[in-house]
């Protein structure tokens, strides 16, 4: 009886070890101090501070359509300036019109598959969202940027869409733009290769504890905010691996990368749940948001609580690995 109990122990351990080491990319390690920022990055960093100060100063939602207007013009007056021609997908909300924007990079051929890349541009209740989610769209826009200085020969089309309604009370509802947006693809029979999320991606800390995670994540990562987390819902393991392993060759930032499904606080709330709804690999890009930043979703969350340099460097990283994926 004993060595049967045993045997079965053993058996469960190997189970729990094999499915970690399927769901679970481990936080990168061996790269070493990161290196000062050169000019280039410094230039990001006021970029970024520039966009997350105009679009995230104050509330806005549809309850301050005034200033959700306001985040949504300067998005497209600085993809306008860019030379981008700016597409809208506009729909009506409670009396109100509201609408997502975007930018097509075409590839090579008009049979290709589709990238989207996203970042939702609407802030929660009163909070002036400076992180959630002024940094997911200041990183979306200097890609935007980027990709124009320097452009890629691309195998795949890359859509880089700015959405609206990702917050309460329109998430997960049929008022959610990025839902809007993915059925709308899907209905144009294009096909999709995945999604990503840029979602709260600013705050950083290096003391431990500053760090919570929910079982068993907290016992397979570290408890010091110092990193950026791949975040995919269950049957993208795949795209995933692939997304993190392009991000990783940069070398731009420590990065941790899991599978969790819905059930894990947190692991659905952006807009790769959208994608994932109807059928598409997708994964979120963040900070970790309500697990390490005290001042997610409060009047608090403003621009001078943003770790621009932090936010250069995986910017630059994440330019870097779309031209990956793309290429």
């Amino acid at each position: 009886m004993f060595y049967a109990a045993l045997a079965f122990l053993l058996a469960g351990l190997l189970l729990a070890g094999a499915a970690t080491r399927y769901l679970i990319f481990p936080l990168q390690s061996g790269s070493g101090p990161l290196a000062p920022l050169d000019d280039g990055q410094r230039q990001l960093a006021l970029n970024l501070e520039r966009h997350v100060r105009a679009v995230a100063s104050e509330p806005h939602n549809l309850a301050y359509p005034e200033a959700l207007e306001r985040t949504a013009l300067y998005i497209e007056d600085a993809l306008a300036r860019l030379g981008y021609d700016v597409r809208w997908q506009v729909f009506d909300v409670a009396g109100l019109q509201v609408r997502n924007i975007e930018i097509v990079l075409p590839p090579r051929s008009s049979a290709a598959h589709t990238l989207v890349v996203g970042a939702h541009y609407d802030s929660a209740d009163d909070s002036p969202g400076a992180n959630d989610n002024g940094t997911g769209v200041a990183a979306l826009l200097e890609m935007a940027r980027l990709l124009r200085e320097d452009p890629v020969g691309a195998n795949q089309r890359l859509r880089l869409v700015f959405f609206v309604n990702e917050e309460q009370p329109y998430g997960k509802t049929e008022d959610m733009g990025s839902l809007r947006h993915a059925r709308s693809l899907v209905a144009q029979n294009e096909k999709l290769s995945g999604m990503i999320a840029l979602e709260t991606l600013g705050y950083f800390s290096s003391v431990r504890g500053s760090q919570r995670l929910p079982f068993p994540f907290n016992w397979l990562y570290s408890d010091k905010g110092d990193f950026v987390a791949f975040i995919g819902l269950p049957g993208g393991r795949a795209f995933l691996r692939k997304t993190v392993a392009a991000f990783r060759s940069t070398r731009a930032f420590p990065s941790t990368g899991t599978i969790a499904p819905a059930s894990v606080e947190g692991a659905d709330l952006s807009d790769h749940w959208a994608y994932h709804h109807v059928g598409v690999p997708a994964l979120m890009i963040t900070d970790t948001a309500l697990y390490r930043n005290p001042f997610y979703h409060q009047t608090f969350d403003t621009p001078d609580t943003v770790d621009y340099t932090s936010l250069a460097r995986i910017t630059q990283g994440l330019d870097q690995m779309v031209r990956t994926l793309v290429s």
